[in-house]
């Protein structure tokens, strides 16, 4: 879990320079996501962990904070391993 926060957040900080963003923080109410950063985001997180982002998976609430992405990726990496 702490690896997956740490890889999330290492990504984000490039965007974010100035600011430390935490793990419950919600990226689009602080207003650094735009359409096309969101799609970047999605891109990131199947590349860096290896899954597919299916269409049910795209709600914001799984992309707002480091923690709700860290679920996704948990939750997603977990379906992997059980099929």
């Amino acid at each position: 879990m702490k690896e997956i926060q740490a890889k999330i957040r290492q990504f984000l900080s490039k965007f974010f320079r100035n600011h430390d963003l935490q793990l419950d923080e919600d990226i689009f109410a602080l207003g650094f996501v735009n359409s096309m950063f969101a799609m970047q985001l999605v891109l990131f997180i199947e590349q860096e962990f290896q899954l597919t982002i299916d269409n049910e998976d795209l709600e914001l609430n799984n992309f707002r904070t480091i923690n709700a992405m860290t679920n996704l990726i948990e939750r997603k990496t977990a379906l992997v391993i059980q099929k």
